[in-house]
């Protein structure tokens, strides 16, 4: 079956970085878009960033410019560096695949000031 498992958040202080990855298995992952989403408490989600199968990537204005996705396809991992965090980026982060409703358990980041 189909398994994300995120990993890599945590708590840090304005400014700092974090770098979640995210385990994929149980499909085909290097023919498969994935992404990144967001929920903090109160607002709506958000999909943060996302990689094509090829390579190409999007990213949220709320997160361009600090944010990089990346994805090996060896090892079925994509991965988010996050830098210049800031508290608005405080949220459960989840690895999904795009255009499906599959997500992860979600790693919590969060951002104090």
């Amino acid at each position: 079956q189909v398994q994300l498992v995120e990993s890599g958040g945590g708590s840090v202080q304005a400014g700092g970085s974090l770098r979640l990855s995210c385990a994929a298995s149980g499909f085909i992952f290097s023919i498969t878009d994935m992404g990144w989403y967001r929920q903090a408490p109160g607002k709506d989600g958000e999909l943060v960033a996302t990689i094509t199968y090829s390579g190409r990537k999007t990213y949220a204005d709320s997160v361009k410019g600090r944010s990089t996705i990346s994805r090996d396809n060896a090892k079925n991992t994509v991965t988010l560096q996050m830098n210049s965090l800031k508290p608005e980026d405080t949220a459960v982060y989840y690895c999904n695949v795009l255009r499906s409703g599959l997500r992860g358990q979600g790693t919590q980041v969060t951002v104090s000031s």
